[in-house]
């Protein structure tokens, strides 16, 4: 699996970690920026693994910013993304399951070992193909309001 993975200069260190600890699960990971604690604005680097993700460059996508709210936004605006910004593992369960999300958003302040068990569940939480949860899904996604 290919996991593409950004971050604002307050995530920086974490993204590190969070690189090795992918790669040492056999995971590929595609570092989207930024490498340096300078200041950045976060946009474009939640536009870039978004436009990843929907090109099927990877498969999915990591974004990292303070609180991880920014990142989720401005990834959203890529059509096609489903960038849930989650916060412990029963939200990233049901955001794959329910949402069918592709990139998750997490704040620089999560403590590594939550975040490594987030993703572990992210990863592996299948789409759920009930009826109710892809009828809404193709609602978000026909809606062009």
């Amino acid at each position: 699996m290919k996991i593409g993975i950004a971050t604002d200069h307050r995530g920086v260190e974490l993204k590190q970690e969070l690189t090795k600890y992918l790669e040492s699960l056999g995971y590929t990971v595609v570092n989207y920026g930024t490498d340096s604690s300078e200041p950045v604005d976060y946009p474009m680097y939640a536009f870039k693994v978004g436009e990843a993700v929907v090109s099927k460059e990877v498969d999915y996508g990591v974004l990292i910013c303070g609180s991880g709210i920014g990142m989720s936004i401005a990834c959203n605006k890529v059509r096609g993304v489903r960038c849930a910004k989650v916060n412990n593992t029963w939200e990233a369960k049901v955001t794959r399951e329910d949402n069918d999300a592709n990139v998750i958003a997490v704040g620089s302040k999560t403590p590594i070992e939550e975040l490594k068990e987030i993703l572990k569940v992210f990863f592996s939480t299948e789409c759920s193909m009930e009826e109710r949860h892809v009828r809404r899904r193709n609602e978000v996604d026909s809606y062009h309001g």
